[in-house]
């Protein structure tokens, strides 16, 4: 691919015609497509491992005896996994290169998905999701870093970042199928084993077609900083464990260790941040991050509309299942339209991205996000699917599909190439948090309202979704604009500009 030292002016149609050309690093079109395969495929093995536990959870409780107080870590250790590893895996990424962490992750999910379906008790089975969520943990951010590093920005990338996008919804779908189909006509192991094949389809392809990198990589210098390994890992870990256990705990908030694990890991999270501000010379989540223009209002707005998509996903299929009567197949036929309405979103999406304004679609998105919740807030007892399930699924595709895309795109342009892991962690992070404390929210607010009857404290969580909803669309309307996704110079070639490296004949393609 051209470089900014080969050219010294760059003019638009210069940087149309680089948005849109094959990166060099692919020979052809063949291995470019095995590159997207190798890439698209952590994205949907991400969501096939987390909707799937939801149709899969009251078999898993049932065969496996599982205590009332421990249902909650068959589906959250792996998101619990995901958050507190995210951020040192991204900062692994930027030392050693998206290949080594990339191929380490899918093996390692090989691996742990293995175990997961022979496990043999409850305990062993959520110590096996823990670890699929370190595998995930690397694959996730790492698979941003590559696609974000092997594109610059413009049509192509949005195309490929879309496709990226559409096979999160693939998976959630393809996660609630097979779960439906193993939990009525074979074995809950089944859905381990068919992603374990799955996974080795991945690791097949990424060995031999994901750009080796490790010792450009190694060039930059990047170290660890141990001082935000430990103090992430462990902050991180004890403040989302005491959220999402403080329902099931013997007097909730009140129980002393939940109070002793929540007070812990808050504190660990603040000394982090000030050291990570003010003190360590190489901080793991650099500030400058957050000086990138509408980045932190971003951040916010996603932290609670992908929390509220936690709180769709999981208590809408218990919803389903325990007040309209839907069996695991049907729950899997009444999510088809999500899964077909988010492929044509995340496909027509990246023919649109540089054409639209980003803000427009960032705000259709937070609206997509308040109808699905507010659909299932005011759905009476014994409510019509069409009437409500069906409008509340196409509304819930509009919303993560749109905003998922544009938040990776608006991202991954914005930070240069070295820090292209610390960006794919960052959104993972954000999502994988939220999630994790908005489910606990939800748990929280379902305890309290035991005193009312069980389709009202539903009602109750699906309100809390709501709200979440409605603040992350005042924060975008109030504090985010996100330009059209066009070919432009990327976040280096800026750098350099204003350094003097680089000139361009076209001052307003900066």
């Amino acid at each position: 691919m051209t470089t900014p030292k080969e050219h010294t002016t760059t003019s638009i149609s210069d940087l149309d015609k680089l948005g849109k050309e094959r990166p060099h690093a692919f020979s052809g079109l063949w291995p470019e497509l095995a590159f997207c395969f190798s890439i698209v495929m952590s994205q949907i093995l991400a969501e096939f491992y987390i909707s799937g536990s939801n149709v899969l959870l009251l078999t898993l409780v049932k065969e496996l005896d599982v205590p009332a107080a421990s249902t909650i870590w068959l589906t959250a250790a792996i998101s619990l996994a995901i958050t507190s590893t995210l951020l040192i895996f991204g900062r692994l990424i930027d030392m050693y290169g998206g290949y080594v962490i990339y191929n380490a992750g899918a093996i390692w999910l090989i691996i742990s998905s293995i175990l997961c379906g022979v496990s043999q008790t409850w305990l062993m089975l959520v110590v096996c999701r823990a670890l699929q969520g370190l595998a995930l943990g690397a694959l996730l951010p790492s698979g941003m870093m590559i696609l974000g590093s092997a594109y610059r920005p413009g049509p192509r990338k949005n195309l490929v970042f879309s496709i990226y996008g559409a096979c999160a919804t693939l998976g959630f779908f393809a996660g609630f199928f097979v779960a439906g189909i193993c939990g009525q006509y074979l074995t809950w192991r089944w859905y381990f084993f068919i992603g374990t094949i799955l996974s080795v389809m991945m690791a097949s392809s990424s060995l031999f077609y994901i750009p080796r990198d490790y010792a450009e990589k190694r060039e930059l210098g990047i170290r660890m900083d141990w001082c935000g390994f430990c103090l992430s890992i462990s902050g991180a870990t004890l403040f989302v464990f005491a959220i999402a256990d403080s329902s099931y705990a013997p007097q909730g908030w009140r129980t002393p260790y939940i109070l002793v694990l929540f007070t812990i890991g808050v504190i660990l999270l603040g000394v982090m941040t000030y050291l990570e501000v003010w003190v360590v010379k190489n901080p793991l989540l650099p500030g400058d991050i957050f000086r990138v223009k509408f980045m932190t209002p971003l951040i916010l707005a996603l932290f609670c509309l992908y929390g509220s998509l936690g709180i769709f996903l999981l208590y809408g299929v218990l919803y389903m299942s325990a007040f309209m009567g839907a069996t695991s197949l049907q729950i899997v036929a009444w999510t088809v339209p999500m899964a077909v309405g988010g492929l044509i979103l995340s496909v027509t999406g990246g023919f649109i991205l540089h054409k639209v304004s980003g803000t427009v679609l960032m705000i259709i998105s937070c609206l997509g996000y308040v109808g699905s919740g507010l659909l299932f807030t005011i759905i009476p007892l014994g409510g019509n699917y069409w009437a409500f399930v069906f409008p509340a699924m196409i509304c819930g595709t509009i919303a993560i599909d749109i905003s998922f895309n544009l938040a990776n795109i608006f991202i991954t342009t914005s930070v240069p190439k070295a820090k292209q892991g610390l960006a794919g962690a960052l959104i993972y992070c954000t999502m994988h948090m939220g999630i994790a404390v908005m489910l606990g929210l939800a748990d929280i607010v379902e305890t309290q309202t035991k005193w009312l009857d069980k389709w009202k404290s539903y009602k109750a969580v699906f309100g809390l979704q709501t709200g979440l909803c409605v603040l992350g669309l005042l924060i975008v309307l109030g504090f985010v604009r996100i330009r059209h996704a066009k070919s432009e110079l990327t976040a280096d070639e800026k750098e350099q500009l204003e350094r003097g490296n680089l000139t361009t004949g076209h001052p307003e393609t900066v």
